[in-house]
């Protein structure tokens, strides 16, 4: 875990499965405010999933972001929004979603420098929005619709949810690094599905990036959240 640590720090790309009784997906991983046109490159490319942003909990709160599903309760007068309602997500309760956002310096806001200057600027903002309100800071600096989508983490991380967004995040925390993070699903164009582990784990050893286990930063986060308490 100490060098997927260090890989984040530096901007490197980590890899995380969640687990096999879930998505059962692995997500290119990469450190929000070191994100670069070629980070965007190598996950549409490579990955070949949606390109999100997984925010902390105090970072979506300070930005007021609603969850795409409240967006959609306060719409109710569209009744293709009821009509549509996530109810029956077979892996998990709810989805992680939010807005969809573009910097306001992007021009279509879908090419890689494009994407990449949000991403970024996601990441740097939401190093203040840690511990204080920024929602009109957001709103000068960010447009929406956009082409990134916003993944709001819930309360607590990983030890109420076990999804990317959740998983993503408990990393960058033990890691002591600002926890807003570019995350993308790696897919097979040779089974239509996604990439199995076995092949997510060449990858990442061709590479010479970490593959980290959801189970296992889940126990790594549970005993970090356990010497933080006693350090209190």
């Amino acid at each position: 875990m100490a060098e997927a640590f260090k890989s984040l720090c530096r901007g490197d790309f980590v890899l995380i499965h969640d687990a096999a009784n879930r998505e059962d997906e692995t997500d290119l991983v990469v450190l929000a405010e070191k994100v670069e046109p070629r980070h965007i490159a190598q996950m549409r490319i490579d990955a070949g999933g949606l390109i999100c942003v997984a925010l902390h909990p105090s970072i979506a709160k300070n930005f007021e972001l609603p969850y795409m599903t409240e967006v959609y309760d306060a719409a109710r007068s569209f009744k293709v929004l009821a009509a549509t309602e996530p109810n029956d997500i077979p892996y998990d309760e709810r989805s992680a979603f939010s807005i969809l956002v573009n910097h306001r310096e992007t021009y279509t806001g879908i090419t890689d420098v494009d994407r990449a200057l949000t991403i970024r600027e996601l990441g740097l903002i939401g190093k203040k929005a840690m511990t204080k309100r920024m929602m009109a800071e957001f709103g000068r600096s960010f447009r929406s619709p956009g082409h990134v989508p916003l993944l709001r983490a819930v309360d607590s991380l990983v030890m109420k949810r076990q999804g990317h967004t959740e998983l993503a995040c408990a990393l960058a925390e033990m890691a002591g690094v600002t926890p807003v993070l570019a995350i993308c699903e790696m897919l097979d164009s040779r089974t239509s599905k996604a990439l199995r582990i076995k092949d997510s784990i060449k990858y990442a050893e061709e590479r010479g990036l970490d593959h980290l286990d959801g189970f296992e930063l889940v126990n790594e986060y549970k005993k970090w959240l356990g010497k933080k308490w006693r350090n209190k």
